[in-house]
């Protein structure tokens, strides 16, 4: 079974508003299995648009990834985040599929 993913990208207009949800927010991720494999930070954007912060977070599955988007628990704490910020967010199951081989030139 693949894992699950929550992409986003977030422009934040409230940092106190926004500090309440990530104050929040931990209860469902803990829930669910939950990992923040990119949590804000320096990037690059060499094509198209983005958004000031960006997070990945990696479910143990795909269903714990919408489980947990769905939960009493997150919907709380998005609540908190309305008004707080602008969020881009995209869940989607992992890869388990062929990877790209070097082929050496002899």
């Amino acid at each position: 079974m693949s894992k699950g993913y929550w992409v986003g990208r977030v422009d934040v207009h409230d940092t106190a508003k926004y500090q309440a949800y990530v104050g929040e927010n931990g209860k469902a991720f803990a829930k669910y299995g939950a990992r923040f494999l990119v949590r804000g930070g320096p990037f690059e954007n060499p094509e198209g648009d983005s958004r000031s912060r960006n997070v990945v977070i990696e479910f143990p599955s795909y269903q714990a990834a919408l489980d947990c988007w769905n939960s009493p628990e997150y919907r709380a704490a998005a609540a908190l985040r309305a008004g707080a910020s602008v969020m881009d967010l995209v869940i989607i199951p992992g890869y388990d599929g062929p990877q790209p081989v070097v082929v050496s030139e002899s």
